[in-house]
């Protein structure tokens, strides 16, 4: 019988398969050891996926951890298993040991998420092909970032080559066993502080009781003060919401109502508030207490519907567009913001950045804790560290001090190639850092497509070798006469060409099969330069550069808001279409805007403005009734429709006796509308003024009284009536 060694720095046997004898001398070096400081250990299992898979259940078994499950798309004889595609649903949950089976596809999003399931002690098992060759694996998961014409087989390995090679140097936080390979040391691990926990039935850290003691606060003290809840995973903010939810209810007869982007992702606050009121009657996201009450509510619901809420619970919040966060900050006066400061659904420092200023323009009095002490592990976790090395989750961008006298005189821009990125951890660390707060939902897959994706271009502005701008552009579009037969007829949608197929399904222009386009996925400037040209600069640099490479349209898709019409149209870059939904990422109404740089371009983009321009004030009164008011504003700049004339001076004497009450709504809407349009479509700064914004809501999105009268905390007609004749008045100065 072989033999092995683990504390004289030999390895041992080479074997293509170990015996139940050796694995189990293995478990017993390392599991004492992780959970004698409760941390955290992964095991890299590299080779084929048979004996990945066979040396993985028998690894686990001899474990004897209870609770495991395998993320794979194969099922294993009795274990949990759950797809790739659902593992999410692990989040908020513990594990003692999940094994992660990459060769059903490496998902980057799905291994972050599941990789903050494991508990202290616990294994994080990865199932992989050999190391050294992973970047040449067919990976499913590649499907992902797949675009027309290419499938996975075309998907470059760079990726996979930067997680191989993090892990290969991350020997103190991995135990990696290779087919075909001897048996690894066991290392020593790291130092850690040691988890003690706290003598109390319901608190586990003292950071866990200032939360709950925080929130409290919130329904206890001064209206409009939110409170800000930050913390890494694993530190126990959402059980802390939990706890405070459940002794407020004990305390008063109160309505607590929690959002999230989902249920499942709370699920730890229910169960901690029944923990605490045993006695509660209990459905699927509701605790009753008496007539005290926690009800979850999603997010769009809870901003469409007029719900009565004394305390409001947002979980997730960076996962939750930052439109609805405002609208609940408009809506309620005692709201509590949680969020994951480096997160798989969404990035908290982006959601810090954009929100931030929202908060302190709405709120000054607003405030925020941070949780810092771990609650599921032991600080200085070695897996914790490991998986945001894996996957960027820490990447920031440059010093504040080291670009903060960047100036578009003194920048050299560039296209950067994908090899030097992933050849040059401290460049591929800025440009994510900078995707990261530009971007609020930013996600591990994100950095897949960054270093992987097919047709993309990564440009970037540097001040002293810094990163301060950074932009992607996908190549769209070119397609063949058959495929292009089947995209018009809605028979085809190839995946990855946004403004091709939306020009010729949405506008009808056949004509933009053929053209090839340069669509920019994403712009950002560093913070600290914002509103000092860079993003123009490098906007023209990009636009120049695509011109060269033979592009005939150039443009972007984004979330409708005013200052990013504005920027766009600064480059005289126009909006051609606009969706009738709210976009799920950013909770905007996605607005394309376009500029040809051929010929042929010109001829598509003028036919996709004039049909823009004439529509507009028709969408306005129908699939756009909810669009933001001072979006309306400014897609109505250069409209130019017949109608939009102010008729005879018989419209202005009615409108004159409107707004002097002499008239009513109905007998002077027409004029009303006329007035509008011919007004409105001029820059009039702030849309803060409440007449104009009733105006729009009311004459040209055509909403009910009642909507109006809710949208603008009025008390009904009449008072909405008032407001209209104050807008009518203040046009008519104009």
């Amino acid at each position: 019988m072989p033999t092995e060694c683990y504390d004289s720095g030999m390895t041992s046997i080479k074997t293509t398969s170990f015996h139940d004898s050796e694995l189990l001398a293995l478990m017993d070096k390392l599991l004492p050891r992780a959970q004698q400081v409760r941390h955290r250990h992964m095991i890299v299992l590299a080779g084929n996926a048979t004996w990945c898979r066979d040396t993985g259940m028998r690894l686990v078994v001899l474990s004897k951890l209870p609770r495991v499950t395998w993320v794979s798309s194969e099922q294993q004889k009795n274990a949990d298993v759950v797809s790739i595609s659902t593992a999410k649903k692990l989040l908020g949950q513990e594990r003692d040991a999940i094994v992660f089976d990459a060769h059903s596809g490496f998902d980057p999003d799905a291994f972050g998420a599941v990789s903050g399931v494991v508990c202290g002690g616990g294994l994080l098992v990865l199932l992989c092909p050999p190391l050294a060759q992973w970047e040449n694996s067919n990976d499913p998961a590649a499907e992902r970032i797949a675009i027309w014409p290419y499938n996975t087989e075309d998907i470059s390995g760079r990726f996979l080559r930067r997680i191989a090679g993090v892990i290969s140097a991350s020997l103190e936080a991995v135990t990696v066993i290779e087919q075909d390979a001897m048996l690894p040391v066991v290392h020593a691990f790291a130092k850690a502080q040691n988890f003690v926990d706290i003598p109390d039935d319901i608190f586990r850290t003292d950071d866990q009781r200032a939360a709950v003691a925080a929130i409290e606060h919130v329904l206890y003290g001064h209206r409009r003060r939110p409170l800000v809840l930050v913390a890494d995973r694993g530190r126990g903010k959402t059980v802390a919401l939990g706890i405070a939810a459940a002794r407020l209810l004990q305390t008063q007869t109160i309505h607590i109502v929690v959002t999230a982007p989902r249920l499942s992702a709370v699920q730890p606050l229910f169960q901690q508030a029944q923990k605490i009121l045993p006695e509660a009657r209990v459905r699927e996201g509701c605790v009753q207490w008496g007539d005290a009450s926690i009800q979850f509510i999603a997010p769009d619901v809870l901003c469409l519907s007029a719900v009565s809420a004394d305390l409001v619970l947002v979980d997730e919040a960076a996962a939750i567009p930052v439109t609805l966060l405002q609208q609940l900050l408009t809506r309620y006066s005692r709201l509590v913001f949680s969020t994951t400061t480096h997160g798989y659904e969404g990035t908290g420092r982006g959601f810090a950045v954009r929100f931030r200023q929202t908060l302190d323009e709405q709120t000054p009095g607003w405030n925020q804790i941070t949780l810092h002490t771990p609650v599921r592990w032991a600080e200085n976790d070695p897996l914790e560290k490991l998986v945001f090395k894996m996957l960027l989750l820490d990447a920031t961008s440059a010093n504040d001090d080291q670009v903060g006298t960047a100036t578009v005189d003194n920048v050299v821009m560039e296209k950067i190639s994908r090899d030097a990125l992933v050849n040059n951890e401290i460049l591929l660390a800025q440009v994510f850092g900078l995707l990261v707060v530009a971007h609020y939902r930013t996600r591990p897959n994100d950095l897949r497509n960054l270093l992987d994706g097919p047709g993309l271009s990564v440009y970037v502005s540097r001040y002293q070798g810094q990163v301060v701008a950074t932009a992607l552009v996908a190549t769209e579009g070119g397609f063949d006469a058959q495929i292009a037969e089947a995209v018009f007829a809605g028979q085809r949608r190839p995946r990855g060409h946004l403004m091709p197929q939306s020009l010729m399904v949405h506008a009808g222009l056949k004509d933009a099969a053929g053209l090839h386009c340069a669509r920019v996925m994403r712009i950002a400037v560093h913070p600290v330069l914002q509103q000092k040209g860079l993003g123009r600069q490098l906007l023209r640099y990009i636009r120049d550069d695509a011109k060269k490479q033979g592009a005939d349209l150039f443009g972007a898709s984004f979330g409708a808001t005013e200052s990013l019409l504005y920027f766009w149209a600064y480059e005289n870059i126009l909006p051609v279409r606009i969706g009738f939904r709210r976009g799920h990422a950013s909770g905007e109404y996605s607005v394309m805007v376009l500029m040809a740089l051929s010929a042929a371009g010109e001829k598509v983009y003028a036919a996709a403005r004039v049909r823009f321009k004439r529509d507009l004030p028709q969408w306005l009164a129908d699939p756009l009734q909810m669009l933001d008011v001072a979006v309306s504003a400014v897609l109505l700049q250069g409209t130019d429709v017949a109608e939009m004339a102010l008729a005879d001076q018989h419209d202005l004497d009615m409108l004159l006796g409107f707004s002097k009450g002499e008239r009513t709504y109905e007998d002077v809407l027409a004029p009303v509308w006329r007035l509008l349009i011919a007004t409105g479509k001029k820059p009039t700064g702030s849309f803060s003024n409440i007449e104009h914004r009733v105006l729009f809501t009311k004459v040209l999105q055509k909403q009910s009284w009642a909507n109006v009268a809710r949208r603008f905390g009025l008390t009904g007609k009449a008072e909405v009536l008032t407001h209209l004749r104050n807008g009518v008045r203040q046009l008519l100065d104009r």
